[in-house]
């Protein structure tokens, strides 16, 4: 069960660090949400109105993160990917606030591959205070925030992370599964004279993960993605030593109009 914090919700937000438990157990609620749904026949897919897929797991994993946050810090707005979509956006700007997705990858949740995460990330100031990355299929999770980068075993044990140097052979480099063959990519790693030792694809924001635990080292996105798609993965990745930043080198950063993110790329221990 998610545990509490007893102070108030400004004295937690000084601490970063001090979210991160019950984070990481509320992220887990959430997957275990997520996977009771996965084991059935019936994913109970629809289309949202912009045609997207959402299912039973979106809402059932999103009420199980609105209830926790709501106690964990009652005076903080959430936005969420659900809630925006039924019309119901909290009022953000000059407040902290929390992003949520609570299923990112609902596509790769319905090819039933695994990869889809549950993301909760802390926003102040248009900066990433905290955020966590679970991804329920593997059990694996991911936080960061206060200095702090980590990824937890499912009993509970925790190791730090951080990101890597480039390896001499060449980067590894993720790309999403949607735009794993996307030109602009290769134009862009052409251009930018990157040396390319591997080339993997894999969806939600575990390629965020996977560059702050040192496992890879770039992650460009050529391609539309929300707010809510990013932030927990960027906190982790940021606490761990690795940067996101747009096209013309300046942090990408939360609270923009719409809540959209511009291209971006996502580095480890690359200059």
């Amino acid at each position: 069960m998610t545990q509490s914090v007893s102070e108030p919700s400004s004295r937690v937000l000084e601490a970063p660090a001090v979210l991160l438990p019950p984070l990481s157990d509320l992220a887990r609620d959430a997957g275990a949400a997520i996977m009771e749904i996965y084991a059935r026949a019936d994913l109970g897919e629809r289309a949202k109105p912009d045609q997207s897929p959402v299912t039973d797991a979106d809402h059932a994993a999103e009420a199980v993160i609105l209830a926790g946050l709501q106690r964990l810090t009652p005076d903080v707005p959430v936005v969420a990917e659900e809630e925006v979509a039924a019309g119901r956006v909290p009022v953000v700007a000059g407040r902290p606030f929390w992003l949520v997705d609570p299923l990112d990858g609902t596509k790769e949740f319905l090819r039933r591959n695994g990869e889809f995460t549950v993301n909760i990330a802390l926003v102040e100031h248009g900066r990433l205070l905290a955020g966590v990355v679970l991804a329920p299929a593997s059990g694996r999770l991911w936080r960061g925030g206060g200095g702090i980068a980590e990824e937890v075993a499912a009993d509970g044990a925790a190791r730090r992370i951080q990101v890597r140097p480039v390896p001499a052979a060449g980067a590894t480099v993720y790309t999403s599964r949607t735009h794993g063959k996307y030109s602009d990519l290769d134009i862009w790693l052409q251009r930018q004279q990157v040396k390319v030792g591997e080339r993997k694809i894999a969806g939600s924001s575990l390629k965020f993960c996977l560059i702050a635990a040192g496992e890879a080292d770039l992650y460009p996105r050529f391609g539309p993605t929300s707010e809510w798609d990013t932030a927990a993965g960027q906190a982790v990745l940021e606490a761990a030593g690795g940067s996101v930043r747009r096209e013309d080198g300046t942090v990408l950063d939360y609270g923009k109009p719409g809540f959209k993110n511009p291209w971006f790329i996502a580095r480890g221990g690359m200059s």
